[in-house]
């Protein structure tokens, strides 16, 4: 059943909206909702034959949406799954006594077990590329008068040098052989200032139960020699887990070994805090807690050890906006000296999201690192300007990044963005044409059906000063002078909106207003709006409010002065 439903399988035709009422509607909201559509499109209040084959279909249609909601079971299906998950075969061993909760609980394990399947299917591959840039001479060139006597009087007037003195490029692929047994392979090369050197590792991690897993490595290489590992994973606790690492390399030197073992702990909600110890050649004692929140992300870190030893404490603010834009800055000092850094990243694309970070430190001088993450791929570029602390550096190394990527963003970035997007939607409407043509004729019908039951409310409203729509429009519309080449795409939803009027009152539920009764989306994947002009106790109002907002008129605050 899992299988059957797949994630771009799942229907979203709205019952609630349908029907006008809140997600969480009792049932007898539900059923006065109900009632009253009934009324509206019952089949036997038409004589037309052509009217009363469109009012038994609507009919239907309403009469569907409240036996799915109406039902406990059904309706926790539908909330999760969509209309199609009423559809797939299945459901009848899930016990009728289950609750909506627990329903929930099964679709999420489902997932989890599609979530396996996918996961066998997949080589889930990552690499990281870095490129070291030596810039040092734009900011600490030789003298001009150096130069002239070492290039024989050719002057200094040439350009800067600027050479790359080290590369690393590193890969692995994961191949899952069972549900609990995954095969990793990797394998990384490096340059520095002309000497180099690889090395490939092959892992076999085996999950041994819900509580840990364990791994063993063998790698082999010309600069470390053969390489045997085992890594465990346990989870103490619900609240605690403990991992370590212990390794034997092989050289011309003999046998090197070391171990490495971590103890966390949730010290509450967002707060992790951490013991480690590593024992070989660089051995040392490590603590640090960490604190992460949907706003922001703080680290403070105390190590002992040869040869490092540091403290070190770091700051993140997430801004909540569609870029997930963080701005960062830490403070790490010890005995090889002091680093401050500082900066920030930006998501550019789906799959794509770009940082800079400038580091200042004592005695490592004046650094730019950009790193930019495309899906599962890092791409790292370290730029070293100075090994002295130069305001100029500095000010070019904060500024410079900051300049560039505003143009790339107008120029590049935004441009791109907006083209895909712009066929993204037409894919959408494309794919979508039919059930809009569809949904179309379900809407014009349903007004024709409503024109007897707007006159009656009208005339009932006209009798008691009452509400009264005048005109109501839904749809796209283009209130952006930079915007106004493109065309506004409406439908007119006075009928339907006058239909829903009930004792000089009209509310609106917080979901899609494109699946009320007379309404169909005329603008596929494009933001919505309802705007309607109405009539209460002989004073004219407006209002504009977003396609999925709760609506409740009538209101003062609507009210149209007469100056305006």
């Amino acid at each position: 059943m899992a299988a059957a439903l797949g994630e771009d399988e799942i229907d979203n035709d709205d019952y609630y909206s349908l029907l006008n009422v809140r997600r969480e509607a009792t049932q007898d909201e539900l059923k006065a909702s109900y009632r009253r559509l009934c009324m509206l499109y019952h089949p036997d209040k038409h004589r037309d034959p052509e009217l009363k084959r469109q009012a038994e279909q609507l009919f239907n249609l309403v009469h569907q949406a409240y036996e799915v909601l109406r039902d406990p079971q059904s309706r926790a299906i539908y909330d999760v799954y969509g209309k199609r998950g009423l559809e797939v075969e299945g459901w009848e061993v899930v016990e009728r006594k289950r609750t909506p909760a627990e329903i929930r609980e099964e679709y999420e394990r489902l997932q989890r077990e599609r979530e396996e399947r996918r996961l066998q299917q997949r080589t889930n591959p990552k690499g990281t590329i870095s490129v070291g840039i030596d810039a040092t001479d734009l900011f600490d060139a030789y003298e001009e008068d150096y130069e002239e006597i070492s290039g024989g009087g050719g002057g200094g007037g040439g350009l800067p040098h600027v050479e790359i003195n080290r590369m690393h490029i590193s890969q692995s692929i994961e191949a899952p052989l069972t549900t609990s047994d995954t095969a990793i392979l990797s394998g990384s090369l490096s340059t520095h200032n002309g000497n180099g050197g690889g090395n490939i590792n092959v892992a076999l991690r085996r999950v041994t139960s819900a509580k840990g897993w364990g791994e063993v490595e063998f790698g082999a290489g010309d600069t470390h020699g053969p390489l045997f590992g085992l890594k465990i994973f346990r989870n103490l606790t619900s609240r605690c887990f403990t991992t370590a690492h212990c390794g034997m390399q092989f050289s011309s030197r003999g046998i090197r070994p070391g171990l490495t073992t971590m103890l966390a702990r949730h010290l509450d909600k967002n707060t992790m805090g951490y013991l480690q110890w590593r024992w070989g050649t660089q051995s040392s004692m490590n603590t640090s807690i960490v604190r992460d929140t949907k706003s922001s992300h703080f680290t403070f870190a105390v190590q002992l050890g040869i040869p490092h030893t540091f403290i070190m404490m770091s700051y993140q603010y997430k801004f909540q906006d569609d870029d997930q834009t963080k701005i960062k800055g830490s403070v790490k000092s010890g005995f090889f000296g002091t680093v401050v850094e500082y900066g920030a990243e930006t998501k550019i694309s789906r799959h794509s999201v770009l940082g800079a970070t400038v580091s200042v430190g004592v005695p490592q001088g004046v650094s730019l690192k950009i790193k930019l993450n495309r899906a599962s791929q890092t791409y790292f570029f370290p730029i070293h300007l100075t090994d002295q602390l130069l305001p100029s550096a500095v000010f070019y190394a904060t500024v410079g990044p900051l300049v560039f990527y505003l143009a790339i963003q107008r120029l590049v970035i935004r441009p791109y963005v907006r083209a895909q997007q712009e066929q993204e939607i037409e894919k959408q409407r494309e794919s979508s044409a039919s059930d809009i043509a569809k949904k179309k004729q379900e809407a014009e019908a349903a007004v024709l059906l409503m024109q007897e039951s707007v006159r009656r409310i009208i005339e009932a409203e006209e009798s008691r000063m009452g509400l009264i729509i005048l005109n109501a429009w839904y749809g796209k519309f283009v209130t952006d002078n930079s915007r106004k080449h493109e065309r506004a795409r409406v439908i007119d939803v006075t009928v339907p909106l006058q239909c829903l009027v009930k004792d000089s009152k009209l509310i609106l539920t917080e979901a899609s207003k494109a699946g009320l009764p007379g309404f169909y989306d005329p603008c596929v994947g494009e933001e919505k709006s309802l705007k309607m002009l109405y009539q209460f106790r002989g004073v004219m109002h407006q209002v504009l409010c977003g396609d999925t907002e709760a609506l409740r008129i009538p209101k003062q605050s609507h009210r149209i002065d007469n100056d305006s």
